[in-house]
């Protein structure tokens, strides 16, 4: 049985498609953090940052500059990390993405853990209409 090849724009725009999410993938984690920490903690700051993602202190400065610069969070010199309403509504998409993917792999068979750590990569390159398959099958098959 033959496959069918895909055509060049085909290939062209599923890769590009990666290229996006990929690229909107740090602003989305980092967004949906912020709100976990504030919930948590009441406010979130650069350190509770470095200590979620386990990385230094300039990479989650420079990250939080880019959040800051396209409009998803405000912060100053020594002031905690306070999202933006735009930030505020990117969270709360991306966690519900992310508790969705996270049902679906349960549905499926999957232990609790591995689809926490498997989610964290699905969740960002999945289209809408994979998604709402995702939630119709959950929606049958949730314990």
């Amino acid at each position: 049985m033959a496959t069918s090849r895909p055509t060049r724009r085909a290939e062209a725009d599923r890769h590009a498609r990666v290229r996006a999410a990929h690229a909107s993938e740090t602003a989305e984690d980092y967004v949906e953090a912020i709100a976990r920490v504030i919930a948590d903690r009441g406010a979130c700051r650069v350190v509770d940052l470095v200590r979620r993602f386990g990385v230094s202190h300039v990479t989650v400065s420079r990250t939080v500059g880019r959040l800051v610069r396209d409009g998803l969070a405000r912060t100053a010199p020594h002031a905690p990390i306070v999202l933006t309403p735009r930030g505020r509504r990117l969270a709360l998409t991306a966690a519900a993405r992310h508790e969705l993917v996270v049902r679906f792999l349960v549905a499926l068979g999957l232990d609790a853990r591995t689809a926490e750590i498997d989610a964290e990569g699905i969740e960002h390159h999945v289209s809408p209409k994979t998604l709402r398959l995702f939630a119709r099958f959950v929606r049958t098959h949730d314990a």
